[in-house]
């Protein structure tokens, strides 16, 4: 079986955060949370990385983590373009929004379109045990007349920030850790001594179980997941580009709900217990940088790598 590739999503506006949040640096030595994750990945046993990026920001992202970490891992470009849809669709006129985590994942057919992908979000800390899981999941098991995918799950109450609200993936998982499905709630916060969801109506609150599990956007997939993307992508723009035409968004939850649905694809809930550290907001930034000198302090990462 053949090695997989840690995929890092980049291309993201960070509109809440405000600017290029993917190469702020998180210590004094000027990491970025994407080097502790190839960290991470190179000690489970990752041997390349892609970076999915605007091809306008390639030089900044070369200058702050590429050319640095080529030394220790081979590092692959790749492009998501507004502009890279299929044939006989256009990109709607004042339209700047990406078209989601799914185009993204998509945009790699043409350099990996045979071999396993973990992926993962660049501004996102998902913690040492995550990688093992996905890494140890993927080069142990296969497709067997349909897709075996995994996802690293996590607990919502590790997932929620104190500066606003988040978006997250619930999951409904059975007692086998078979993922059943996954519902994306675009506004969870804290409130009222709780974790809350906020209907469509954004005042009808629903309070979530802490412990529910929730996807951060670490999937493990198959080749096949890039095929599937691939086919399924022209019946989402025909479906919704009338209807959102600047911000419907291919986002990787539901293609894997509906891959669930149809049984072509069985997902494998790896849960760690691990808390998830991220920059959502700039207020968030503070705790990220206590968190990342607490690990360092204890040895877990390097002052240098």
């Amino acid at each position: 079986m053949k090695k997989p590739v840690l995929v890092i999503m980049a291309a993201g506006m960070g509109s809440r955060y405000g600017g290029l949040k993917q190469i702020d640096p998180v210590d004094d030595q000027g990491h970025i949370i994407m080097d502790f994750s190839i960290w991470d990945a190179l000690e489970a046993g990752f041997e390349e990385v892609a970076l999915i990026i605007k091809r306008e920001n390639e030089t900044d992202f070369r200058q702050a983590v590429g050319d640095r970490i080529s030394r220790k891992i081979k590092v692959h470009y790749v492009y998501q373009q507004l502009e890279d849809i299929p044939e006989g669709f256009a990109v709607p006129s004042g339209r700047v929004k990406p078209w989601g985590t799914g185009h993204a994942v998509l945009s790699c057919i043409h350099s990996f379109s045979d071999v396993p992908i973990a992926v993962i979000n660049a501004d996102d800390y998902y913690g040492k045990n995550a990688f093992r899981l996905i890494y140890n999941y993927l080069t142990g098991h296969g497709d067997d007349g349909v897709y075996r995918y995994a996802m690293v799950g996590y607990s919502l109450k590790n997932t929620v920030t104190d500066n606003g609200s988040v978006s997250r993936g619930v999951c409904r998982v059975d007692g086998e850790g078979n993922l059943l499905d996954i519902v994306e709630h675009t506004r969870i916060e804290k409130r009222d001594g709780g974790i809350f969801s906020a209907g469509e109506d954004g005042k009808t609150w629903t309070r979530l179980d802490p412990d529910t599990v929730v996807s951060m956007n670490f999937w493990g997939f198959s080749a096949g997941m890039l095929v599937e993307l691939n086919r399924r992508f022209p019946e989402f723009l025909r479906e919704n580009l009338e209807k959102n035409p600047l911000k419907c968004e291919y986002q990787l939850p539901s293609v894997v709900d509906s891959l669930l649905r149809e049984g072509k694809a069985a997902v494998k809930v790896l849960h760690t217990p691990d808390p998830w550290y991220g920059v959502t907001y700039r207020e968030d930034k503070p705790m990220v940088r206590e968190a990342v000198r607490a690990m360092e302090k204890r040895g877990e990462y390097p002052e240098t790598f």
